[in-house]
């Protein structure tokens, strides 16, 4: 099928051939991943949009395209508004759109493996009250109409080692053997894929840029766990590993394993698990307790050998920015450079630095380009990157130790007083939440506002989180922690910031067909004695070292406690990543590191 109104033309009829009226398409897998291996690409496939959040809605003669605030002016860029009507969340959801737009009687589909429980009730009450009704499909029907749909990754798991990881597999399972056994309980599903390659200290590569395998585990009550892989992904290695307290089955014997319950007291997560899930565990007679999967926490507050990890992790990744940054600064002034031609020449010194992955695809974006928060450059859109122009890298990579996450600013030529302004802007932002202190319970939504402030005081703001979670050689999206405002969509009940969380600080400023700013460093939850305070308190600890453009600033828009900040700063950059470059690229940070 050529193009993708030819898709939407044929999926109109598979579904007229299944008797539906229409057809709800996430952008997730069976694990509710945000980011997903090729094969659960199904929006992309049938819309064009290469975001990482979105749903479709087809109906016999409309259709659209739901999408926040981060995708505002990309989804206009890769979808057809002649098909799609676009439609933004969370200012109306995707329940609310069918209840206003299904008719009378409609049966309206969806993918039960694709869904958690909470939208399948919300999606049907809305439906019920237009008399129309929604129907579970027991096969997809974008996937009838895919020919040259990707077959999951057959790729291998690898072992995590014991020191990276900071703790075995085996007491991992334990303390959640344990947790199951004070909540009364005989099991608990586990969906997400981060969470099983942090439970089993495995790793894979089923999903481009993050370290998982397509996988499902049931840990039990005794500290065993049945592991639903397929069997060419395992190895003698990842046998030995595991051991025999772990059991192996096929992948495709996990849904019959649910119906195997009955009597028994199940968790599952009723975020991070599909609906099917739900469904089959319910037929088979399993009481299910609706908690939050045991292993997220755990794994959000990562132990000292993963804090350890991630510093020596980002000690190589910073080196690699002064690398890019430097080679930048010098080429985009010549011409001939391109987005594309940036991002592959940074992808290449992480590469030669060892490290094993990007963590995400690279946002490398010139002039109007950075106005979209996560913009892709491909074929048609890889624009060359020319004088007067704001440059934007936002990147990472996958080191064994940790997973990284970056963004930077560098002005092509000489930057106008408003991009200094807004950019400086952004700046105190970023220095009032990396500098925050905060009592114990507080979330990153009482401290989002932190970082707008400055903005604020401008008539300007940003439409993204402030920072999300960031995972131990896993996904660089990792929840619960995050700091965004309290109705930011895809976020789920507001999370007590605690020690050991490692999140992102990155507020930004957008001027649509002009340019992007914004400035990113990952942060550290740490514990924080305050003389004379009687409350126990938090702040943050910065990971992530590599300097902040000079030219950028405006010095009398900082106050004196955040020209310290920043100049204390980027002594620690110096301290850190000079010993690692050649004479040539320290005179060049010790240039950029200036006091200001």
């Amino acid at each position: 099928m050529s193009t993708h109104h030819d898709r939407l033309t044929a999926l109109r009829e598979q579904l007229r051939a299944r008797r539906l009226d229409g057809f709800v398409v996430p952008l997730t897998d069976e694990h509710m991943s945000e980011y997903v291996g090729s094969y659960a690409r199904r929006l992309e496939w049938l819309t064009g949009f290469q975001g990482s959040a979105g749903t479709a809605v087809v109906l016999p003669e409309s259709a659209a395209i739901f999408t926040d605030g981060r995708y505002t002016l990309q989804v206009r860029q890769q979808v057809d508004g002649s098909d799609w009507q676009f439609v933004s969340v969370p200012g109306t959801s995707v329940a609310e759109w069918l209840r206003a737009n299904a008719g009378q009687g409609a049966r309206i589909g969806y993918d039960p493996w694709l869904h958690t429980r909470a939208w399948v009730e919300e999606a049907r009450k809305a439906l019920a009250g237009q008399g129309a009704e929604l129907v579970a499909v027991d096969t997809n029907p974008v996937d009838a109409v895919w020919p040259d749909k990707p077959a999951p990754s057959d790729a291998r798991l690898v072992v995590q080692d014991d020191a990276l990881a900071g703790k075995s597999s085996a007491a991992k399972r334990a303390e959640v053997a344990d947790w199951l056994t004070a909540q009364g309980a005989d099991a608990a599903v586990l969906s997400a894929l981060d969470s099983i390659a942090w439970t089993f200290n495995v790793r894979g590569s089923d999903v481009a840029h993050t370290p998982v395998a397509l996988a499902y585990a049931l840990i039990n009550a005794d500290g065993t766990a049945d592991l639903f892989v397929a069997p060419e992904k395992m190895t003698e290695e990842v046998a030995q590993h595991l051991g025999n307290a772990v059991r192996v089955h096929d992948r495709r014997e996990f849904a019959p394993a649910l119906g195997r319950f009955a009597g028994r007291r199940v968790v599952v997560d009723p975020e991070r698990s599909v609906s099917a899930v739900f469904d089959a565990l319910d037929a088979g007679g399993a009481t299910v307790l609706a908690l939050r999967d045991p292993t997220v926490l755990p794994r959000a507050q990562k132990n000292p050998a993963e804090v350890a990890g991630h510093k020596a992790a980002q000690a190589r990744d910073g080196v690699v920015m002064v690398r890019f940054l430097k080679w930048i600064e010098a080429a985009a002034p010549r011409g001939g450079l391109t987005e594309i031609a940036a991002s592959d020449h940074l992808q290449k010194l992480r590469e030669e630095a060892g490290a094993v992955d990007l963590s995400f695809d690279t946002i490398s974006a010139t002039g109007a380009h950075g106005a979209s928060p996560h913009y892709k450059a491909d074929a048609e859109s890889n624009a060359p990157i020319e004088p007067g122009q704001l440059y934007l890298i936002d990147s990472g990579g996958q080191w064994r130790d940790g997973t990284t996450d970056i963004t930077r600013v560098v002005p092509i030529g000489e930057p106008t007083l408003e991009m200094r302004d807004r950019f400086t802007r952004v700046l105190k932002g970023h220095i009032a939440i990396a500098t925050a202190v905060f009592p114990e319970g507080t979330t990153g939504g009482q401290l989002d506002s932190f970082a707008r402030r400055p903005l604020w005081e401008a008539g300007l703001d940003f439409a993204h989180g402030t920072g999300h979670g960031v995972g131990a050689y896993l996904s660089v999206h990792e929840g619960p922690q995050r700091i965004a405002k309290p109705n930011y969509p895809g976020g789920g009940p507001a999370e007590p910031l605690r020690p050991g969380m490692i999140l992102s600080n990155e507020p930004g400023y957008y001027k649509a067909g002009e340019y992007g700013i914004r400035i990113e460093n990952l942060i550290l939850v740490v514990k924080r004695d305050v003389p004379g305070g009687d409350a126990p308190m938090l702040a943050f600890e910065t990971l992530t070292f590599a300097p902040i453009e000079r030219a950028l600033i405006e010095p009398r828009l900082l106050s004196d406690a955040e020209r310290q900040w920043l100049n204390a700063y980027h002594a620690e950059v110096l301290d850190l990543l000079g010993p690692g470059l050649d004479a040539e690229h320290r005179r060049w940070l010790l240039a950029k590191c200036a006091p200001i």
